[in-house]
């Protein structure tokens, strides 16, 4: 058995029934629930990029929005 493919091309979009591929990392949290300096990740493919972002932003929860392979949630 192989290990699967961990690239940022398997990584889809997170937005409900999108398998697009990812092209946008959405990092937020939520200050009720967590420390300041953690990070929860989003996928967004370019098609749910601002329609993700709009949701977390009107909750008080985006940090920041970057393409994916600038994304430091995902570096090894």
């Amino acid at each position: 058995m192989s290990d699967p493919d961990t690239s940022t091309e398997a990584l889809v979009c997170s937005a409900r029934g999108c398998q697009a591929p990812a092209g946008w990392s959405l990092r937020w949290n939520n200050p009720r629930l967590h420390q300041p300096e953690r990070r929860k990740t989003w996928l967004a493919c370019d098609a749910h990029r601002s329609h993700l972002g709009d949701f977390l932003t009107a909750r008080g929860f985006l940090r920041e929005v970057a393409p994916l392979a600038e994304s430091p949630t995902l570096e090894e």
